[in-house]
């Protein structure tokens, strides 16, 4: 008997919707709580240098949820209309803000352009898959495919034991069901924009990095 399941029904509009806030919630879980915890340290009225631990815990997290939330609603919110093109330079801003955290580096090689929304979605949705294949950290450089307002996108992530997530692959060729939860549908996300550009997205091992390609 085959260990391959054949793709299943897509998720409902009404489905997608739901996975896609669960995804934006658990990236937003851990530095909100972070938050909550530096608050309730200052409630204790505790001593001088924990009062401080406190302080730098709050702002630091701060920062990191507004970056979150400045990548997320890029990433997958509306982001104008539909018509929109949206700034390379903006998108580059974004993606550092929320990435680059110590361990993760990103080169950005894209000429500063306007292109349309879409095609910047599915970039920013490309890096995410690609920091996951180098949970260690390292560097994602990002190289444009063609030019113009139909430019594509290359995103190779080095670092140590870069390696494929778990059926990202089979979820970006429509090879395997649909998402059914947070972490899944994220990729599922990142086709749908590839689909609606024209493009096909694939993440495959080439020597000791790790590619994702749009073309």
């Amino acid at each position: 008997m085959s260990g391959t399941s054949s793709p299943g029904p897509d998720p409902d509009r009404l489905e997608l919707a739901a996975l896609l806030c669960s995804r934006v919630c658990h990236d937003l879980i851990s530095p909100v709580g972070a938050i909550v915890n530096g608050l309730e340290v200052l409630d204790d009225n505790p001593k001088p240098e924990d009062r401080e631990f406190a302080l730098d815990l709050i702002r630091k997290s701060a920062r990191t949820a507004s970056a979150r939330l400045q990548f997320c609603r890029l990433a997958f919110g509306a982001a104008g209309s539909s018509g929109a093109q949206i700034d390379l330079g903006d998108a580059q801003t974004m993606a550092r803000g929320h990435i680059e955290d110590g361990k993760c580096t990103i080169t950005w090689n894209l000429p500063r352009v306007l292109l349309p929304k879409n095609r910047v979605k599915l970039l920013l949705n490309m890096l995410v898959i690609a920091q996951q294949t180098i949970p260690r950290g390292g560097t994602l450089t990002v190289d444009p495919v063609g030019e113009g307002e139909t430019m594509s996108f290359r995103v190779t992530a080095s670092g140590l034991n870069a390696r494929l997530p778990q059926n990202i692959a089979e979820l970006l060729s429509g090879s395997r069901g649909p998402a059914t939860d947070a972490h899944a549908v994220q990729p599922y996300y990142t086709r749908l924009l590839a689909e609606s550009c024209g493009l096909n997205v694939a993440l495959a091992p080439e020597g000791e990095a790790v590619v994702v390609t749009a073309s």
